[in-house]
């Protein structure tokens, strides 16, 4: 991308949002895709590269999904310019939109596949040509003739070197200006030792180097670790599908209807709150927006991973990058831009994507002293060997180098969590923060609200049970009520507003308490109450309610008007998740505002006893039962929708919300089941288990592997090739291995 487009503020909408620090100071937020990256510690050389350039106030580097979150200072620097640093360090980068993104990663990958391609196309004319020394007789093979043969092989070797074996110069170069260990340093420490030995030897026999040449086994070596790093990048490619799909679901233009009545093609970043759109069957919808025309069918299996359509009547509300299935229709729009949910869902993935959880921190710390350690073990080497055996010194010394870089410790990790992550994202578990899955797999108590959680609030209906007899008295009951809970997002509330779809009162002074209702006053100044009983004052009626459903009361002036019994039947899979969560040894707990006897009958429906429901459940309450339930020992999972729920959302030791609750609770969440479906809090659950034995798996494989093949590159048992063989073996398996999370 050209820098101009770089730097316009209208197509840096697409990855970058501004944010508001606690000082008022405004920051740019960009997403960006690198390339280039291949180890933990190439992150940091990244982070280091851009962290003290003026203007930029942090930045959060992940080498394995290669992507980055960049704050900066759009009054004191410019984003082209910060990238061109990028660059001069070795790096590739654009902003994290679809278009670029794939562009850039299709450029990667054909490169790679041609650096691999001359590699292993050299090396095995170099291994033709060392051949006939390997298998000649002593004395056979006449000295002229070995040192053209060498010759040759020098030739052919210089392909490989400054062509296929750029990316490791580059990456060893950029590290050491920025003063940090990499692991391409002890790669192009080998490849360079072992190709000035070699080219000592071919042209000069009787030098102190020997006459021994090793052209084909660096040859090797360098197909081999391009061929684990291209089958990597392909790898990694496809785990970062499912973000890449996401950016792509919402189009670049969209049909703008004038006031004409005529239709013209505009840039979806140009369209404005109100605008109406002609949307044709088979394209998706450019921002949220209200259905004008219908009926239709939406199919919103990006957003929420039903696969299903929805279907969509005039008044319905659709959500950018939704597909429109069933019919042309006009809408008008609600949200544009970052406003969206998909944008919103979109920044939650990526800055889930750049995140270090505790496991990858972990590796990270030791990925820097352990190329260190490398370094100082081969020059021990060199030093023994040179005593023992001057002629394989250099030899022993280039196997240590390449057999212990730390490619497998580097991806044991990171592979794992992001192949886990996208698998989740395909599912409809939109995952916030990485650290989420390490602490659902040691879970040992999980805690369900009631109340748009386990039970379907889509489909829960009110009835009014007015406490004033006068017709007139009801329809103004009905109207008072409905029009005061269409100002809250809670299920109960929709239920209620649904009595008069469409009505509108001018209300005043509107306020919710979180976990009790609504106040506000009328045009007349008189205020009124919407919740429950001790929030209203209808602690008495309340007791001689009956407990079938659930009830929300209304009051006027401080005086009970009307109840209203709902009725919500319980999710799809709610019963099944309970199940399967306790036959895994999970404790199970529901909570709920309603009262108790309410509660426990949606509990015995669950198949929980009276000791696993908490009701009546304040806010507060819950708060106190979590505490305490912490203080024991417990390691708590909360899985809840609604406002009252954000307090103790944020309090677990982890938490999800449902893709249809409220804002707040989203935001607190650790985990946001997008579909709302009970059963992915199961499926979420074997995943983090899987994860963390994968991850045990990797780490004791690339543990292993340098155990038993450290001592015997000591000891000079095994050769340059097999070393690189070796290591790109290992990285490859460990990848391989992190990939059957995707599945």
């Amino acid at each position: 991308m050209s820098p101009e487009l770089l730097d316009d503020p209208l197509e840096q909408q697409r990855s970058t949002r501004v944010a508001v620090d606690a000082q008022g100071q405004r920051w740019a937020e960009t997403a960006l895709h690198i390339t280039g990256m291949h180890c933990a510690a190439c992150a940091g050389t990244v982070e280091a590269a851009l962290a003290a350039q003026p203007g930029v106030q942090g930045i959060q580097v992940s080498a394995a999904a290669q992507r980055a979150l960049l704050r900066w200072n759009p009054q004191a620097t410019r984003l082209s310019a910060l990238l061109a640093q990028l660059q001069k360090a070795g790096y590739g980068a654009v902003p994290d939109n679809a278009r670029d993104a794939h562009a850039l990663r299709r450029s990667e990958a054909r490169q790679a596949l041609w650096r691999l391609f001359v590699a292993a196309f050299c090396a095995m004319q170099v291994m033709m040509l060392a051949t006939p020394a390997y298998v000649a007789a002593p004395g056979e093979l006449a000295p002229d003739l070995r040192a053209l043969l060498n010759w040759g092989s020098w030739l052919l070797t210089l392909p490989v070197l400054l062509f296929s074996a750029q990316p490791f110069w580059a990456g060893a170069w950029a590290a050491l200006r920025q003063r940090r260990m990499a692991m391409d340093v002890p790669v192009a420490l080998g490849l360079a030792v072992s190709f000035v030995a070699s080219s000592g030897a071919a042209f000069q026999p009787d030098g102190p180097l020997g006459s021994e040449v090793y052209f084909d086994s660096l040859a090797m070596f360098v197909s081999f670790l391009l061929a684990a790093r291209w089958w990597e990048t392909r790898a990694r490619h496809g785990a970062l599908q499912a973000l890449e799909q996401a950016t792509l679901a919402q189009p670049e233009a969209a049909w703008r209807v004038a006031a004409d009545g005529s239709v013209q093609p505009v840039s979806a970043l140009r369209l404005a709150v109100g605008d109406v759109l002609r949307v044709p069957v088979g394209q998706a919808f450019a921002a949220d927006a209200l259905l004008l025309s219908g009926p239709t069918q939406a199919r919103e299996a990006l957003l929420t991973g039903e696969a299903a359509p929805v279907p969509k009547a005039v008044g319905d509300e659709v959500v950018a990058g939704s597909l429109n299935l069933g019919a042309p229709v006009q809408v008008r729009v609600l949200r544009v831009g970052g406003d969206t949910r998909l944008a919103a869902i979109v920044a939650l993935m990526r800055e889930a994507a750049t995140q270090r959880p505790a496991l990858v921190r972990w590796a990270d710390r030791w990925a820097g002293p352990f190329l260190w350690a490398v370094l100082g073990l081969a020059g021990l080497a060199a030093a023994v060997w040179s005593v023992l055996d001057p002629a394989r010194a250099v030899w022993v010394a280039v196997a240590v180098l390449i057999v212990t870089c730390p490619c497998a410790l580097s991806l044991a990790v990171p592979s794992a969590l992001l192949a886990a992550s996208g698998a989740l994202a395909r599912r409809g578990v939109l995952l916030k923060r990485l650290d989420a899955l390490q602490r659902l797999a040691e879970v040992d108590t999980v805690v369900f609200d009631k109340t748009g959680t386990l039970t379907d609030d889509t489909q829960a209906q009110a009835r009014l049970v007015p406490l004033v007899h006068d017709t007139q008295d009801e329809q103004a009951l009905r109207l008072h009520a409905a029009t005061l809970a269409a100002w809250s997002a809670h299920p109960m509330a929709r239920a209620v507003a649904a009595l008069a779809p469409g009505a509108h009162l001018a209300w005043q002074q509107v306020r919710e308490q979180a976990g009790a209702g609504l106040q506000g006053r009328d045009a007349a100044g008189c205020e009124w109450k919407l919740g429950s009983a001790a929030f209203v004052g209808g602690q008495g009626q309340a007791a001689a309610a009956s407990s079938e459903g659930t009830s929300v009361w209304l009051a006027r002036a401080g005086r009970v008007q009307a109840r209203f019994d709902i009725s919500e039947p319980l999710r799809d899979g709610a019963v099944q998740a309970v199940q399967a969560l306790r036959a895994a040894g999970l404790r199970v707990v529901l909570m709920s505002g309603d009262q108790a006897a309410r509660a426990r009958a949606v509990g015995a429906q669950l198949g929980l006893g009276a000791h696993e429901v908490v009701a009546p459940a304040t806010p507060q309450r819950k708060l106190q039962w979590l505490a305490s339930a912490q203080a024991a020992g417990h390691v708590v999972a909360m899985v809840g929708d609604g406002l009252n729920d954000a307090p103790v959302l944020a309090r677990a030791d982890v938490s999800l919300a449902m893709g249809q609750g409220a804002l707040q609770a989203r935001a607190q969440a650790d985990a946001v089941l997008l579909a709302s479906r009970p059963l992915d809090v199961v499926q979420a659950r074997a995943l983090a288990l899987r994860l963390l034995r994968v991850v045990r798996q990797n780490l004791a494989w690339a543990a292993a592997y340098n155990a038993s093949c450290v001592p015997l590159a000591l000891a000079g048992l095994l050769p340059p090739w097999a070393a690189g063989l070796g290591m790109a073996a290992s990285a490859a398996l460990v990848v391989a291995n992190a990939l059957r999370l995707a599945r």
